[in-house]
């Protein structure tokens, strides 16, 4: 069979790969030119179709033919000085995406979404069935909600083949997102301070959302299905105590309070504006405020039907920080 796959360098997407390798399947990888992955897919045999999702014509050259599409690629920050590139790749990018399968037609389209378009539903934890909350707390979130009701619509109306995924907090080696980071500043002893102690998260293993992305694809009779990806909630306290515990290093003695987190935050992420960097300690607004309201999904519904095991949160984190340690590098 033939696999359709955009986002196959990034994090998951080379978890995916490593899954599928030696599966037999042909795989139609779409990628950025001179890319530093781009190697290692063409060494496991897959074929490299140059362009990206916002790019139509790269699409369909690389869609031909495949009998599965798996949609990975979004942009996934929480700030960035020019904010179109948020619609750009996750509203316009997706919409080119699934045009193309409804034209060549795969057996089945695996969508990537993420947890954070649900917001703050009403239910804690909530489920796949759980009515979303009325805001999204980031452009990122925004954007990638915009991306699922076009999903959500073609399938409705014309027939789209899809099934949904929602990751929760993906962790893991060689993290290089704002939770890699985070880890990161810990260990290097760059945060100053702690902060939302009591918000609550729900974390899985990278290997976990790949594992579910490739068992979402081969399971008969899901079309349609929605698939939150996550194990427990923990909190920031957890998780700081975990990654002390684990790196032997202290924690930083200064404790901030929330109301003092969204002050600074509003403060860094207007000066950003001006210096076109990035505020320090991942302190823009969209993701303290993702971080202080948090989310406390329950994973367990992929879990059951799609028949995998979660890794414990903290053999990820035990992952995460021994490459840090190797390497002085988050990826």
């Amino acid at each position: 069979m033939k696999i359709f796959i955009t986002g196959a360098t990034g994090f998951v997407g080379t978890q995916v790969i490593n899954r599928l390798e030696g599966s037999g399947h042909e795989l139609h990888c779409l990628v950025r030119k001179h890319h530093q992955a781009n190697e290692r897919l063409q060494s496991l045999g897959a074929k490299l179709f140059l362009g990206d999702v916002t790019d139509k014509q790269s699409i369909m050259k690389g869609m031909q033919g495949c009998d599965w599409v798996i949609h990975l690629a979004g942009h996934y920050t929480f700030w960035e000085s020019d904010n179109r590139l948020y619609r750009k790749v996750n509203v316009e990018g997706t919409q080119n995406v699934m045009e193309c399968a409804l034209e060549t037609k795969p057996l089945k389209v695996v969508h990537i979404s993420t947890v954070v378009t649900f917001g703050k539903p009403a239910e804690s934890p909530f489920t796949e069935k759980s009515k979303p909350g009325p805001v999204r707390f980031s452009r990122y979130a925004r954007t990638k909600y915009e991306g699922d009701q076009i999903v959500m619509s073609l399938q409705k109306n014309h027939g789209l083949p899809a099934v949904i995924i929602y990751p929760c907090s993906i962790c893991g080696a060689r993290d290089p997102k704002a939770s890699g980071q985070y880890v990161s500043d810990i260990i290097h002893k760059r945060l100053p301070f702690k902060a939302l102690n009591n918000s609550n998260l729900t974390f899985v293993h990278v290997r976990n959302v790949a594992e579910a992305i490739v068992r979402a694809r081969e399971k008969p009779g899901n079309i349609g299905e929605k698939y939150l990806i996550g194990d427990k909630p923990v909190t920031f306290g957890e998780v700081n105590k975990m990654v002390s515990e684990i790196s032997g290093v202290s924690l930083p003695k200064l404790s901030l309070p929330d109301f003092l987190v969204m002050i600074n935050a509003y403060i860094l992420t207007g000066i950003s504006r001006l210096t076109k960097k990035a505020p320090p300690w991942g302190m823009s607004v969209d993701q303290m405020k993702t971080m202080k309201k948090g989310f406390r999904a329950d994973g367990s519904k992929a879990e059951k039907e799609l028949g995998f095991k979660y890794t414990p949160f903290r053999i990820a984190l035990e992952e995460e920080i021994a490459a840090v340690n190797k390497t002085g590098k988050l990826f």
